[in-house]
């Protein structure tokens, strides 16, 4: 068998494989520069454009072109995320509590587990590429920082139940002025408590004593305020009577006083007028005062007849004389008189004049 083979037809194909390869090669990365230089920007996405190193531009949604292998595209989401403080969620979907996270204290030194869930999404994305490697991480230290600020303001009482709107609004505030200082690139959107409550059993079964104390306590203020509105009023009442009577026996006393000093005047006036006459009806009035009753025997001091101060009816002057004149038992008045005790219950008056 005769095999017959051409030489320059082998040596003109060899020179031409080289040829195709390179053909095909050059055909290749045109396409891979053609379709390289093709990207797309989703509706929720901004596509930040990179080359050598500095920011080229931003691209919104909608299909854009760049420079091969020269420009590099980074597709930032701009949709809004969210992660939970104080817990995490499993793959499972189950909730699973960070303890360091969620454990605060109070402003009245209580303890307080508090679940917050916080919103968020990227606003500016050149920032958020470039001014942080964690912006996340950054953003949750920042949300930590505030909320425990914020809640070291409050009372337990506040946290636990009708404080929890103005404690989420001071916090989104704080944090807002925070990430602005920070300038990572990153908005707040929203930040809500999931869930206040003490942090273990036995804080929880304290807690719920200390609230029942209070409402004891508030019980017992209303009580007493009660009682005070009631008594109180009859206490005025009294008082106000007590005031009037002591008026009313002030006036009277004043009234006593001045009728005595009148009194005084007018006898003092007699007195000035006609001084033994006065001195001696003083002293009688005074015998009357200290022996009420008594018979009161008036005598002259020349005589041993006596003359008894008092009715001088027919009876009693009949009895006087029939006794005949009393003698014996006189004494010596101040007014250079004399006079004696009798045994009858009935006493004299003496006018004084």
């Amino acid at each position: 068998m005769d095999i017959n083979v051409d030489l320059g037809k082998v040596k003109d194909g060899g020179r031409k494989f080289p040829k195709i390869i390179g053909a095909v090669a050059v055909v290749l990365l045109v396409l891979i520069a053609v379709f390289s230089s093709i990207y797309s920007v989703g509706e929720q996405e901004n596509g930040v454009v990179v080359m050598f190193g500095k920011v080229v531009r931003t691209d919104t949604a909608g299909l854009h072109f760049k420079l091969p292998f020269l420009q590099q595209v980074r597709i930032v989401d701009m949709t809004t995320h969210g992660f939970g403080i104080g817990y995490d969620v499993t793959d499972g979907g189950q909730n699973v509590t960070v303890e360091d996270e969620g454990i605060m204290i109070t402003s009245d030194f209580n303890f307080v587990d508090i679940d917050f869930y916080l919103e968020y999404k990227v606003n500016d994305p050149v920032k958020y590429i470039y001014n942080s490697s964690q912006p996340e991480a950054i953003l949750k230290n920042a949300a930590l920082a505030a909320i425990r600020s914020t809640v070291s303001d409050y009372t337990v009482d506040d946290v636990i139940t009708t404080g929890k709107s103005q404690i989420q609004a001071e916090i989104r505030d704080r944090l807002y002025h925070s990430l602005e200082k920070k300038d990572i690139g990153l908005q707040v959107v929203n930040i809500q408590i999931q869930d206040a409550e003490p942090p273990t059993s036995e804080i929880v079964q304290a807690f719920k004593a200390v609230e029942t104390a209070k409402q004891g306590k508030e019980t017992a203020v209303n009580n007493a305020n009660r009682y005070r509105n009631e008594s109180l009023p009859i206490a005025e009442a009294e008082a106000d009577k007590i005031i009037q009577q002591a008026e009313a026996a002030k006036e009277a006393r004043i009234a006593e006083a001045e009728g005595q000093v009148s009194r005084f005047e007018k006898m003092y006036d007699e007195y000035v007028k006609y001084p033994n006459i006065t001195r001696q009806r003083l002293y009688y009035e005074a015998i009357e005062r200290i022996l009420p009753g008594q018979r009161i025997i008036i005598s002259d001091g020349n005589t041993e007849q006596l003359l008894p101060v008092g009715s001088f009816t027919d009876q009693e002057t009949a009895g006087a004389q029939s006794q005949g004149p009393l003698t014996g038992s006189s004494r010596r008045g101040t007014s250079g008189g004399s006079f004696t005790d009798s045994n009858s219950e009935e006493g004299g008056d003496y006018d004084g004049e």
